[in-house]
């Protein structure tokens, strides 16, 4: 019986999250369609749309808490099974109570965030917003509470310490309640904040500790910034508020948008349209698989702005093409697709690109423009290590055939022409960035109809896949935001300018500096928050040693995916470990002479202000 209301919450989860996602790319294409036929859009959509993000994001963290798929850092070799197992109930008892904790400072920001009259087309943002405490509590309970399982002897454990962790908003509930409340409730409320102020750093420790066994990411994120909070007299309703503050932006809609857009054109056969036309017009030139494998890969992650989705979508796909061709070695062929995996990642529209243009308050239109040289030099640089590969073993070369070059044209057009149309409509002025991401949807939707491809079996397995990815990261955004409105009240920007003021004079230093930090960066966290997280810190910076914004935005990012490369923890080496089943250590070689290249071409863009600033006429 636990099985079937276990299905029956799972499918309920997955049409609502599904309904919603399609929803928030229905709406931005009818305000084009009205706008253009009218001269003005709905008045309504804006906010509309930003709460709408709100449920998809707990409803996909909700999914992928049910999953087991929150993005994590992998957990390594275990010592012994007794060890293993402990580490693991250590890690889900402190899901369930940073879960748990958020809830209780998600119900304390509604209560006393906002009035009862306080409404949205006559719906009360009380209840709008009450998906933040549901989200989070639910989320706490599958962590120790399986589908299909019965729940764990340690989940009344974890919501104990929850409840602890997050005992100044449960006095003020209390408060919100009944204002008489005991003298002593007010007094362990002093004692709450004064334990917290001496723990606070070894329970951060703590985390940091086991996100290296696999913790959750944004349980890392946001348990340091709950104890970082409980720990300097904070009222621990910040956090959800400033979690709410970023997912109402206008323009994070785009990045559900242009995720679902990527999942979509990726499980369908867009990617094998793609290939045979890279083949086709490509494949002739020496080391021209190569240059077909990270040109394919380049083009899936400007849309999925996530390397990992390209490599699970189509590492298995372009693998088989470059070993069964017998002119590369499995190797070679594998640490290619590992490395290519991020390269996209300064391409418009990449949601990275548009996500530091919105923090670092910088001209999305400008990084764009910015990173079309550095994306390609990155291209080529991976390009060009099949080249010489072709002519260092001789490699056979495939002749060129116009006929299929034609046949392939004609198939995959559709497909080619979705980042002209795109970019076209962007630039001009036609659509706004959340409306090019909805436009993306809507188009992808019917290429897989002319493909005769869209159906429910599709639709399902896009959403099922796509869904927890993006709840998933807006998650992760979320926790990351409460940690950077820390970090920037705690004027640690300000602190770090000064240090840097007084101790490094050099620009070239401070580059290097720039570089180092940020690798490591990429190797700890997913882009997203890393942006959310580093960002703040860097900008001033950037503004102290005249670094031009656009540059350093650039500089940021292509750090940030170098990163991904990076051992011990980089992620993408632990997404082709998965993919290709492959041991780690044997990841690490394969892909260790591409790193270097790119490497060089992230030295390059560093240093080389041209390559970010020549389309911007700086």
């Amino acid at each position: 019986m636990r099985e079937v209301w276990d299905d029956k919450i799972a499918l309920i989860e997955d049409i609502i999250s599904g309904v919603l996602l399609l929803t928030l790319a229905v709406v931005p294409i009818s305000e084009i369609v009205i706008r253009k036929a009218s001269g003005s859009g709905f008045t309504w959509s804006d906010g509309f749309l930003t709460h709408l993000v709100v449920w998809v994001s707990w409803l996909g963290g909700i999914i992928a808490s049910r999953e087991g798929v929150h993005l994590s850092l992998s957990s390594g070799s275990k010592p012994t099974e007794s060890f293993w197992k402990t580490i693991e109930t250590a890690k889900a008892v402190t899901i369930t109570a940073v879960n748990m904790a958020f809830a209780i400072a998600s119900a304390a920001f509604l209560v006393w965030g906002f009035t009862p009259r306080e409404e949205i087309g006559g719906v009360s943002m009380r209840l709008i917003l009450v998906i933040l405490p549901i989200g989070y509590f639910s989320m706490s309970l599958r962590a120790l509470w399986r589908p299909r399982k019965k729940p764990s002897a340690w989940l009344w454990l974890g919501i104990l310490l929850g409840v602890i962790f997050a005992w100044a908003s449960v006095i003020s509930l209390i408060e919100a309640a009944s204002p008489d409340i005991p003298e002593f409730l007010y007094k362990s409320q002093d004692l709450y904040w004064t334990f917290f102020r001496w723990a606070r750093w070894p329970l951060i420790m703590v985390i940091i500790l086991l996100a290296t066994r696999g913790l959750p990411i944004y349980i890392l994120l946001g348990g340091t910034a709950l104890f970082l909070f409980a720990g300097n007299w904070g009222h621990l309703a910040v956090l959800p508020n400033e979690a709410y503050n970023l997912l109402i932006k206008n323009i994070i809609p785009a990045i559900p948008l242009f995720t679902f857009a990527g999942y979509l054109l990726s499980q369908s056969s867009s990617g094998k349209r793609l290939v045979r036309f890279f083949r086709a017009t490509l494949g002739w030139l020496p080391g021209g698989l190569a240059v077909v494998t990270v040109v394919a890969c380049a083009y899936f992650t400007t849309f999925t702005g996530a390397s990992g989705v390209t490599i699970l979508a189509l590492g298995g796909l372009l693998s088989s093409v470059l070993i069964e061709s017998k002119q590369y070695g499995r190797d070679f062929s594998r640490g290619l697709i590992t490395s290519s995996g991020s390269v996209g990642l300064l391409f418009p529209p990449a949601l990275p690109i548009i996500m530091y243009g919105v923090v670092a308050q910088v001209s999305i239109r400008d990084m764009f423009l910015g990173g079309l040289i550095p994306g390609t030099l990155l291209v080529l640089a991976l390009s060009g290590m099949g080249i010489i590969r072709a002519f260092k073993y001789g490699t056979k070369r495939v002749p060129f055939v116009f006929s299929n070059c034609i046949a392939s044209l004609k198939a995959a057009i559709g497909d080619l022409l979705l980042p002209v149309i795109l970019l076209v409509s962007y630039f001009t002025g036609i659509t706004t960035v959340v409306e090019t991401a909805a436009l993306a949807v809507v188009y992808s939707l019917i290429l897989t109809l002319v493909a005769g491809e869209l159906k429910l079996e599709l639709i399902l397995r896009v959403l099922r896949r796509g869904v927890p990815v993006i709840g998933g990261v807006l998650v992760i955004l979320a926790m990351a935001k409460g940690l950077s409105y820390f970090i920037i009240d705690a004027q640690v920007p300000t602190m770090l300018t000064a240090f840097f003021r007084e101790n490094v004079s050099s620009r070239f230093m401070f580059l290097i500096l720039l570089n180092l930090a940020l690798l490591i960066t990429g190797t700890l966290m997913d882009i997203y928050s890393a942006i959310l997280v580093m960002a703040p810190l860097v900008i001033p910076l950037g503004v102290l040693y005249n670094v031009h914004p656009v540059q350093l935005g650039i500089i940021f990012l292509a750090n940030l995916q170098l990163g991904y490369l990076t051992p011990p923890v980089g992620m993408n080496l632990f997404l082709a470990s998965y993919t290709f089943e492959e041991p780690m250590i044997r990841i690490y070689r394969q892909v260790l002479p591409f790193f270097v290249i790119l490497l060089i071409a992230v030295l390059l863009i560093t240093y080389v202000p041209w390559f970010s600033l020549a389309f911007l006429g700086a």
